[in-house]
This record gives structure tokens, sequence and C-alpha cells, in this order.
């Protein structure tokens, strides 16, 4: 209740009830009628994000509109030429979308507009007063918005990390499972994939709020403290895909001391629990956990650890190097979490600890609206493209059999078009599925109310109550808003006329109809799918993850302080990666037979993330390490890593794709001389002190991670020259 999607949904109702309420008490119920769908038609483009991109869209909104609601006027004059204008007018707006997520909201309020214009005809008003007024009740709307934005300006920051956190607690707990041999395990990194996605995006979201928030009004405290909780929650998602070594490795020390690995769990699975409890105490710093538990916890397993690291064995000694790295890694997360409690509670934070804003600024992702951007999708090769072309000729289809075989209301079809189709084969089936059966139980719902309550008031407080729950559940639930959206209609005509059964009917067929189109129109008419597209995410990926090992064996190999290309790197690896798991998420959505060599696509997402995970490993230890000069040797490894990704990447391309040949022996010949840590040659006699143990550390984790990040570059070599 307490949401900004909730609190987002009221002030659309109160948007829309006001004008229309006063414009029938008034008499002037055509004036309320074109401020009520101004205000309501600029609502989606008002999304998380900064002020200033809000007002942007809200207000680009609303001279779109104002500029559809004037050409939709003239649709009425002309049945056939209205299809014609319908086709061209739904291609030019739904190509606004190639600008990115806010204005792809910013083309769906166009559409809204363009479609309604066929159900309301201005009777008293002239077109150009109507449209005017359109505009004026997207400025009525922003006002409302920016009236709640002075009330509770924190509300929608609070509300995003409050959420960040919860999900980060969530990806520690799904991390947790992963230790010891799991039958699951595959499935776990599937899920851990998709949460890492929304991480990234949420990460983002708050970036865009907080950065340039700080960047418009100089520094604040609140801000500062947001910033600085935001930079642990980062370096937390790091953290948590960090590990000594890799799994297969780790399955063999935790299979020899299996007791470890139930103590590393609980731990994990502790801090997992306190980061949840904070999310949902939210903004209450009074009753944020305290540290007792885990530091209990930590130091128990760090004695244990200690008693293995005193057994004079081989393999002992080298679970003891392994389990001390893994340990490291955990207490740098609790590390993080301290840093977040002591952020939120009500201590001070002096300003020199506030991160700089002009370092700040690189780390935002800049929309590039270029008039360029537009000349290069219109092509077929564009994904958005050949999603406007499909969405204008669906428009024309349902327009042409919703006047052919006289619907009651043919708009609906066409409402139901834009609501459900999307440029992706997954979340058009999955809309077109929710929105049907939605609409089916809403209509049964519906049916069953109008039969035991026959008074225009409770359908008026139900149609009300309905919508405000609909809205809110938009984004969150859509079958449910399918639900509350069609009983909210239904009560409407409750109110208007007498025979409600026929509108429920009608309702119902109108969605079919409307679903059905979409779900085709996707089929056969120049349909995206993922296997066309995901090539290109797999090498954006490849060289983010390829500049990142750059950055890291730079600042291994010079030390001094972390620069800031190291964290840009680091966010443009996460990013593109977090970018490929959802491009393959699309993919298993599609039709089995378009999911073309989907093992093998799926082998290169899960090497991916292994591979950052790697660089993860190795670069957190070298950020809070003092570590040795790097050889000539490891120098070497490092550009022969990087020459196998570069290899991948000219395999990857087009043109050379059947060109490039492995030579596999040459290959394998360098991974058997790449060194290897081996415990048998530690000399267990010696003064094991803190130094000598330090030093076996480093070389343990180093060594490894290097040994790991070459084979899966290897990996990638095999599996991108058999695509």
């Amino acid at each position: 209740m307490g949401s900004t999607h909730f609190t987002k949904s009221v002030l659309t109702v109160i948007a829309v009830i006001t004008p229309l309420a006063i414009g029938i008490t008034t008499g002037y119920s055509e004036i309320g009628v074109a401020i009520c769908f101004g205000a309501f038609w600029c609502n989606p483009s008002d999304v998380h994000g900064s002020l200033k991109h809000k007002v942007y869209g809200i207000l680009f909104s609303a001279a779109l509109v104002m500029v559809v609601s004037f050409i939709g006027g003239y649709l009425h004059y002309s049945p056939w030429l209205s299809v014609i204008i319908l086709g061209v007018v739904s291609f030019a707006i739904s190509m606004i979308s190639a600008y990115g997520f806010r204005a792809s909201l910013i083309s769906f309020s166009g559409l809204l507009a363009l479609v309604i214009s066929f159900a309301h005809t201005p009777d008293q008003l002239k077109i150009y007063e109507f449209s005017l007024l359109v505009g004026l009740g997207g400025m009525w709307y922003l006002a409302l918005s920016l009236l709640w934005y002075k009330i509770n300006p924190k509300g929608q920051t609070e509300e995003v990390l409050y959420e960040t956190i919860g999900n980060t607690g969530k990806l520690l707990k799904k991390r947790g499972k992963l230790i010891g041999k799991k039958a699951n395990r595959k499935k776990l990194k599937k899920s851990l994939f998709l949460l890492q996605s929304e991480l990234t995006e949420q990460h983002n979201t708050l970036r865009e709020i907080l950065i340039l928030s700080r960047k418009n009004s100089g520094i604040s405290v609140y801000n500062g403290k947001r910033v600085l909780v935001l930079a642990q929650l980062i370096e937390m998602l790091e953290n948590a895909g960090a590990n000594p070594v890799n799994y297969l490795k780790m399955d063999e020390q935790f299979q020899g001391y299996p007791e470890f690995a139930k103590l590393f769990q609980h731990i994990i699975s502790e801090m997992a629990e306190q980061l949840q409890m904070i999310a949902v105490i939210g903004n209450k710093p009074t009753k944020i956990p305290n540290h007792n538990k885990l530091k209990t916890l930590f130091n128990d397993l760090d004695s244990k650890i200690q008693e293995l690291g005193d057994i004079k064995d081989a393999q002992a000694y080298e679970a003891f190097i392994m389990f001390h790295n893994f340990l490291e890694y955990q207490e740098k997360q609790f590390d993080k979490i301290k840093r977040i409690k002591w952020l939120l509670s009500d201590h001070d934070v002096a300003s020199e600890e506030f991160i700089d804003k002009e370092i700040l600024k690189h780390f935002l992702i800049s929309q590039d609206y270029s008039p360029r951007i537009l000349l290069r999708n219109l092509s077929f090769r564009s994904t958005i493209f050949r999603h406007s072309l499909r969405m204008a000729i669906t428009l024309m289809i349902g327009f042409v059999l919703g006047n052919l075989f006289s619907f009651q209301n043919a708009y609906w079809i066409l409402l139901t078009i834009i609501l459900i189709m999307r440029p992706n084969y997954g979340l058009t089936k999955a809309r077109s599925k929710d929105r049907t059966v939605g609409t089916i139980i809403g209509g049964l719902i519906a049916t069953v109310i109008v039969f035991l309550v026959q008074d225009v008031y409770a359908y008026a407080i139900l149609a009300l109550i309905s919508f405000v729950i609909a809205l809110s559940m938009l984004q969150k639930n859509y079958k449910a808003s399918a639900i509350y959206v069609t009983l909210s209609i239904v009560f409407i005509y409750g109110i208007l006329q007498p025979d409600v059964m026929t509108v429920i009917q009608y309702r119902i067929l109108d969605t079919l109809l409307g679903a059905v189109l979409s779900y085709l129109g996707f089929l056969f008419l120049w349909p995206s799918w993922s296997f066309q597209e995901i090539r290109k995410d797999v090498v954006k990926s490849v060289e983010a993850n390829r500049t990142y090992l750059s950055e890291i064996a730079n600042f291994y190999i010079h030390k001094g302080n972390v620069p800031t290309s190291y964290r840009l790197a680091r966010k443009n690896a996460f990013l593109e990666t977090s970018n490929l798991s959802s491009a393959f998420q699309r993919m298993t959505q599609e039709p089995h037979s378009k999911q073309k060599n989907l093992n093998e696509i799926y082998q290169l997402v899960e090497l991916n993330h292994n591979f950052l995970s790697s660089l993860a490993s190795w670069s957190i230890y070298i950020q809070h390490h003092t570590t040795t000069e790097a050889s000539e040797r490891l120098n070497n490894i490092i550009t022969k890593i990087d020459e196998n990704l570069e290899s991948v990447l000219k395999m990857l391309s087009i043109d050379a794709a059947d060109k490039q040949v492995i030579n596999l022996d040459e290959v394998i010949s360098f991974e058997k001389q790449l060194p290897k840590f081996q415990s048998e040659e530690v000399n267990l006699s010696a003064d094991d002190s803190h130094k000598y143990k330090r030093n076996h550390q480093e070389e343990q984790l180093i060594w490894e991670q290097l040994r790991w990040l070459y084979s899966l570059s290897v990996n990638m070599m095999k599996l991108t020259s058999s695509l």
C-alpha cells in the first residue's frame, strides 16, 4: 500500500476524477473529459528516475498526446482513410521506442491517445480546442506529480533503495546454496542470472535518481549517504560472485571437510537475512539488526580454519588456504553490511566521505537522442522497426475486423493490441495469456456482483477501488491488473447503461480477438527471434570482460589507488553480462523451433558469468591486500587470455565466423605449462608465520584464477568455433 506504484495510481485517479467531476457539476463535461484524458495518457511516462527525466518524460507525453488527439479527431470522416492514417501514425509513434525505456512509455501514451480517438468525438468543442485541453490535462498531471514529489521527495529513492537491499539479500541466499555439491546447481545459476540482471537495472535506476539529484542540488547529507549505500551494494554484487577457485575445486575441498560447507552457508544465510530484514523495516534506524550473531559466527569459523591450518598435512593445508581466502570474501561482505547499517542509522557522515559528483557522472548511462538513432533503426535489421511495422499492420487488421463485424466497442480490440504486443515473443505471449485469463476472471466476478448488487453508487465506489488497484498492480502482476481493469470498466458501464451483461460479453470477445491478433501478428509479421540478435549481446559481454581484465591486470602490475576507469570497466562488465542473461532468458521463452543452438548459447552465457566471477575474485583480492610484484610469466598468461578473447570476438563476427581455425594442440600445451599451486611442495615444517601463509594465499588464489580464466577463454573459443 505504501509503494510508489500505489501512490501513483491514487494520484492518477485524482488527476482523472477531479476535472471530470468539476466539468459535470459546472455543465462543461466535454472540457472535463478532455483534461481527464490528457492526465490519464501522461501517466505511463511517470516512472522511476530523476526528477529532471520525469518532468521531461511527462512534457513530451503531453505534447505527443496533444498532436495525436488532433490527428485522431479527423479519423471519423472516412473509415477507409482512417485505416491508412491509423497505420502510418501508429508506426511513427512506435518508432519513438528506439530512444530507450522511457521513450517507449511516451510512445505507449501516444498509442493510447490514438486508439481512444476512435471512441470519443467531441460534440461541442472544436478538434483543436479538444487537443489543447488534452495538453492541459498533461500539465495538470505534471503539476500533481511535482506537488507529490515536494510532499514526499524521498519516497521513490527509499522504495528503490530498500528493494535493492532486499534483492541483494536474495542474491546472497542463492549464492550460499551453491556451496557444496548440489543437484540443482544449474537451476540455481539460471535464477541467479535473472536476479543479477534485476539488481543491475536497480543499480542504474538508483544511480540516475541519486547522482542527478546531487548534480542539481549540490551536496545533500541524505543523498550523500544513499550514494555511499549504493556503492556498498554494487561492491556486494561483485563480492557475491567471487570464489577463490572454480566450484569444482571447491566441491573437492567441501567434500573432504563437509562441516565447513555448513558453516559458510550459515554465515551467508545470516547476512542475507539481515539485509532482507533491513529492506522490510525501511527507514527505521532503531530496528536495524546488530552485528553480534554474525561476529560470533565469523569468530567460530575463523577458529576452525586456523585449527585446520595447524595440521601438518598437504591436503589439509590446501583446504586451509582455500577456506581462508573464501572467508576473507565473506568478511568483506560483512564489512559492507556493517557500513550499510551505519549509513542508514543516525550517525553523521563527514563531507569528505561523499563521492565527488564529477566522478559519479561518469557512471550514468546517458541516452543518445540524436536523429541518427531513428535513421539507424529504419531498417528490417532493427527490432524496433519490425515491431513498429508489426504494430501498425495488426492495428489496421483489428480496426477493419471491428468495423466489418460491427463489434460494440471496436476500439477495445485496438486497446488490447497496444497493451499486449511487445518487441519480443515471450512477453507478447505471456501478456496475451494473462490479459485473456484476467479479462475472463474479471468478467465472471463482475457478472456475480452485477446480479447481487443493483446500486449505481456501489458501482461507482467499486469502479474507483478497482481502477486504483489495477494501476498499482500493472507492473507487478499483469494478470491481476487485467482482472481489476475489467471490473472497473464493467462498473463504469453499469452506471451509464442498464444492459451490463452485454458489455461483459463484448469486453471478453474484444479482448480475445485482440489477444489472438497480437499473438498471430508476432508469429507471422517479421518476427524478431532472439537467436538472430543474441550474437551481439555475447560480443558486448566478451568485450566488456576483456576490458575489465585489462584494468585488473594494470592495477595488479602498477598498484596504487583504484582508478575511475577500473570501476567503470567493472560496471560495464556486470551490465553487459546482465544484458546477455536477459537476452538468453527471452530466447528460452520462444518456440523450440526458434531456440537454435540453445545449449551452446547457455554454455556461453555461463562461461561469461564464470569469467566475470573469476575476474571479480581477483579484483577484490588485489584491492584489499598488498600483493607481490607481477612476474613476466603472469604477464604472458594475461596476454594469452586476452588473445583467446580476441579470437572469440573474431569468430563471433559474421565475416570471419568460418575463417578462424583453433590450434587445439597449442592451446592444450600452453595450459599444461601453466603454474599450479601444489600443496605437496609446501614446506609445512617451515616457519608458518602470517607472512608465509599470506604468500601462499596469494599464490593459490592468483594462479588458480589465472588457470581458470585461461580455461574459460579456451572453452569460449571452442564453443564459438562450433557455432
